[in-house]
């Protein structure tokens, strides 16, 4: 093999190890279709109001006569509305047969509203910092205005996307009847913004990103964000054994898995949007919520439906201990952590054994199954 074709087929296995982020689709699942909502006059958090706030969306399966059977799936970071497909079709926790999923796209990704796709005087790094709360408030607004959901069966969110799902838990105590949240916490806790921060740093301190109005990508600073993040991504465990092999070319060394991780890291993706949800990322906290006064043990403590906590055991971004910490103030929670050495991925079925266990008890918990 030569040294170019090499460098590729690395490349390749590093883009299959970062399915969790980059939307990598199984064998076999249902179609979604794609759709997009607009809201007029879309307030921020911040104070800022776009003119038109999109957010882009797919759909699994049918809604029933009543609109009873809807289960909603709020994408993670930088991600499309694929992301939930590990979870979707026959013999996994979501059936579309009886199902009708919604699968919603951050604010910020490239796809829904961001700072690459809105025009000025909101574009690039003019763009405001939307929170989870704003995206919570979007989605809302698409279920009950758009679709006419005014009731879920339940809410699913992996990583960014279990924020959500904590933040529906609070603003809209009784809208789902079940949720669920893998890989995330109720809150971004000092730790998370360090590192958030970390990663910005890396990427801004490039000469080419020109304080966001960059007239080319600044690839370097984009290759310096993405090896701050493999450095978090996986656990140490994961590393010592060597399980980035699985999908390298006989004979790749760890220098050459390195060197092409960036290459094929969020490849698509524009430096503000990145930097865009690292930052909602950073300001998600329940206990920022109305009627709280920043009370995070409160506004856990005010969730009232079943409430299905998984964090993974080994994640570096969402870790063990603030899940430990969250779930003894949730009167409703089933804490079920998962047992594996892939780090913050475990939450999105990054090998068999993970997604076997996710399905499972994510299903026997919709199914109303499993004991607290």
């Amino acid at each position: 093999m030569n040294r170019q074709r090499k460098v590729l087929a690395i490349s390749v296995a590093c883009l299959a190890l970062t399915t969790t982020l980059a939307n990598a689709q199984p064998a076999r699942v249902d179609r979604a279709e794609h759709h997009e909502y607009t809201i007029e006059n879309f307030k921020t958090e911040s104070g800022v109001t776009l003119p038109k706030a999109v957010i882009v969306y797919g759909t699994y399966g049918h809604l029933n006569a009543d609109r009873s059977n809807a289960v909603l799936l709020p994408s993670h970071y930088m991600a499309n509305h694929h992301g939930y497909e590990w979870l979707i079709g026959p013999g996994l926790a979501l059936d579309t047969a009886k199902l009708f999923l919604v699968a919603t796209e951050l604010f910020g990704n490239g796809n829904s509203s961001s700072p690459s796709n809105t025009p000025e005087p909101y574009h690039g790094p003019r763009f405001p910092v939307t929170t989870i709360r704003d995206n919570v408030d979007a989605v809302h607004r698409l279920l009950t205005d758009d679709l006419r959901i005014t009731h879920l069966r339940a809410i699913i969110g992996f990583s960014m996307g279990a924020q959500q799902a904590f933040q529906w838990a609070v603003s809209y105590p009784t809208f789902a009847d079940r949720i669920v949240a893998t890989s995330g916490t109720a809150k971004t806790y000092g730790h998370g913004v360090v590192r958030l921060e970390g990663q910005i740093a890396a990427l801004t301190a490039d000469p080419a990103f020109k304080d966001g109005d960059y007239t080319e990508p600044p690839a370097k600073g984009m290759a310096a964000f993405a090896m701050v993040w493999a450095g978090w991504l996986y656990s140490q465990e994961w590393w010592r054994r060597d399980l980035w092999k699985a999908g390298a070319p006989p004979g790749t060394t760890l220098d050459q898995f390195i060197k092409a991780w960036p290459t094929r890291f969020l490849p698509t993706a524009d430096a503000n949007n990145i930097i865009l949800q690292a930052r909602t990322w950073e300001r998600h906290d329940v206990g920022q919520t109305p009627g709280f006064n920043g009370d995070v043990e409160k506004a856990l403590g005010s969730i009232k439906v079943p409430f299905l906590y998984m964090p993974s055991e080994t994640d570096l971004y969402f870790p063990l201990t603030d899940a430990q910490y969250e779930k003894q103030f949730m009167k409703t929670v089933v804490f079920a952590p998962i047992h594996s050495i892939w780090g913050h991925p475990a939450g999105a079925a990054p090998n068999p054994e993970d997604k076997a266990f996710l399905n499972e008890t994510i299903g026997r918990f919709l199914a109303g199954r499993t004991q607290r």
